[in-house]
């Protein structure tokens, strides 16, 4: 039981660290030709969906996925206040919202995703048992 709340605490502060990382990196492009290229988006994003696709697929439910989340959602719920200064670190331009939705949208569809390892058991059995058969 221990062992799961440190998890979990664990996970969340991963989700924390991909969130400050990402608000902090998401403002960052490339121009290239006089097109600016998103990269620091991009990026932060691609590596927010590899947290949590990785632990819908290796763990055992959408807890651990859950918890990354929730602490990537919060940091940057956290970093879209002003600060005493009166600054901000995410700005309310086209990047700053899509940073500030997309992790939500990324969240849902991954905790969306139906679990397909016990189809997969299911039909390893079943084409096991017509082999024999």
């Amino acid at each position: 039981m221990l062992s799961r709340i440190v998890n979990y605490v664990l996970l969340v502060i991963a989700g924390l660290i991909i969130g400050a990382v990402g608000t902090i990196a998401h403002q960052s492009v490339w121009k290239v030709g006089g097109i600016s290229w998103p990269w620091g988006l991009f990026l932060s994003l691609l590596a927010y969906t590899a947290l949590l696709v990785g632990l819908r697929l290796l763990a055992n439910g959408r807890l651990p996925a859950l918890a990354a989340a929730l602490g990537t959602i919060a940091m940057i719920l956290v970093f879209t206040q002003k600060s005493a200064g009166g600054s901000v670190l995410i700005l309310n331009d086209l990047l700053g919202q899509i940073w500030l939705a997309g992790p939500i949208v990324i969240a849902a569809l991954v905790m969306a995703w139906p679990d397909l390892s016990k189809h997969r058991q299911h039909a390893r059995r079943e084409g096991a048992l017509g082999e024999t058969a």
